[in-house]
């Protein structure tokens, strides 16, 4: 799905271990996911990887002198031809590493807004990313932007030469960070008639979140019987999909596939995916998937609950919680997990790989999102066909009658129903 015609280019990863720093990340988890995030790309050879324990930074290279120097000797054996960090580098640390080692660098931020633009597909996802990733590049330079003439997905920092010629550069970076804001206000026009679609669905919106590579996408073609683009691979989903599912009982929703949170998220790409999180903010329910099986779990936890509180949305629906992958863990851990989630309410335990658990999430989705119903008598004028056709999707309508003034309908409906037949645009 993701060929290329680039070539491979030799990647040699590392991951500061500040020790100063009270909330850093466990070293080696935030290793295994850096290496992981090098591997969504599918032109980069991770051929090291290596955790740098560090007392403190050193503002102009990030690491102390001797360090450089060892580190340098490795990158050299390993025929390296990008220094990944995992972490934030200044453009000053970024052009004196560069120029000491002899390879091009890249930092976590650059690496992800590099994985974003290859994955984007909607013409709005594509051009917010072009913006967070020329707004990133114009305050380093060290790159020519030959992307922008890019006849496939990425952001040229990976592959490809270029040198910089720092006013020329942030001239053109100028005028085309211009040109695309006058594109996407074109485009963000769209964003009513995608709200006023939404409105049109008489069905009960749900939303999968969790961290990238949490197993959301595998979930959804599990429930969706949908051929979503699903791997063992960081922000395998970008772009979001929904699709109708017909719940035990007769019941409906929509359920959407959105794109992975993850730890240290650019905050030029948290504003830039707002619009991609629509389908989050406009949710009626939430369902949050967790890999049960990471050691990192509870911390990944924490990453997307604070995202979701960062967006507005931690309080506006209700959410379920999903304990995913207990076939990955050992017999003795999978046994904890399912007793602790049996005893704790919105909790399920599941596999998307084998199906277990998920008859008693379908069943607690279904609960969740089906509210108390009343009878109600509407009367429609003679022009309001698009309304009566709506009642009759969401299969409301319990009796019909013509008369002088319109039709008169007698239906019966949950609250949620009620609202957005309300919201329908006039």
């Amino acid at each position: 799905m993701f060929e290329r015609d680039r070539p491979v280019t030799r990647a040699f990863v590392l991951h500061p271990d500040l020790k100063s720093d009270r909330h850093r990340r466990d070293a080696d988890p935030a290793l295994e996911e850096a290496v992981s995030l090098a591997a969504a790309l599918p032109d980069l050879n991770v051929v090291g990887a290596e955790i740098v324990r560090l007392p403190k930074l050193h503002p102009g290279m990030l690491f102390g002198k001797g360090k450089i120097a060892e580190l340098k000797v490795r990158i050299k054996d390993e025929a390296a031809e990008l220094v990944l960090i995992d972490g934030h580098v200044t453009p000053v640390q970024q052009r004196n590493l560069e120029k000491e080692w002899g390879v091009k660098l890249l930092d976590r931020t650059g690496l992800i807004l590099e994985i974003f633009s290859d994955r984007a597909r909607t013409a709005e996802g594509v051009l917010q990313v072009e913006m967070a990733a020329l707004s990133y590049q114009r305050t380093r330079l060290v790159r020519a932007w030959t992307h922008l003439e890019r006849q496939r997905g990425g952001l040229g920092f990976v592959g490809g030469a270029g040198e910089t010629q720092n006013e020329a550069d942030r001239r053109a970076i100028d005028l085309q960070l211009q040109s695309l804001k006058a594109q996407l206000a074109k485009v963000v026009k769209t964003r009513a008639l995608h709200r006023a679609a939404r409105a049109k669905v008489p069905y009960p919106i749900v939303a999968l979140v969790g961290y990238t590579n949490a197993g959301k996408s595998t979930l959804f073609n599990r429930l969706t019987g949908a051929d979503v683009f699903a791997k063992d691979m960081l922000f395998a989903t970008l772009d979001p999909t929904m699709r109708q599912i017909d719940l035990p009982h007769g019941d409906k929703i929509i359920m959407s596939d959105t794109v992975g949170f993850i730890s240290d998220l650019p905050t030029e790409l948290v504003a830039a995916f707002r619009a991609t999180l629509e389908e989050v903010l406009d949710a009626d329910l939430i369902v949050h998937v967790r890999d049960i099986s990471h050691p990192q779990s509870t911390e990944q936890s924490e990453d997307v609950m604070a995202i979701l509180t960062a967006l507005g949305v931690s309080d506006t629906a209700p959410l379920l919680e999903v304990w995913n992958k207990v076939d990955r863990l050992p017999d003795e851990a999978r046994a904890g997990v399912m007793t602790q989630s049996a005893r704790t309410d919105d909790v399920f335990a599941t596999s998307a790989i084998t199906g277990e658990g998920l008859d008693a999430l379908l069943a607690a989705i279904t609960e969740k999102t089906r509210d108390p119903r009343t009878t109600e008598t509407l009367t429609l004028g003679f022009d309001a066909g698009r309304e009566r056709a709506w009642l009759f999707d969401a299969g409301v309508v319990t009796s019909e009658e013509q008369t002088e003034d319109g039709t008169r309908l007698e239906v019966f409906w949950t609250a949620l129903q009620k609202e957005r037949f309300s919201r329908l645009p006039e």
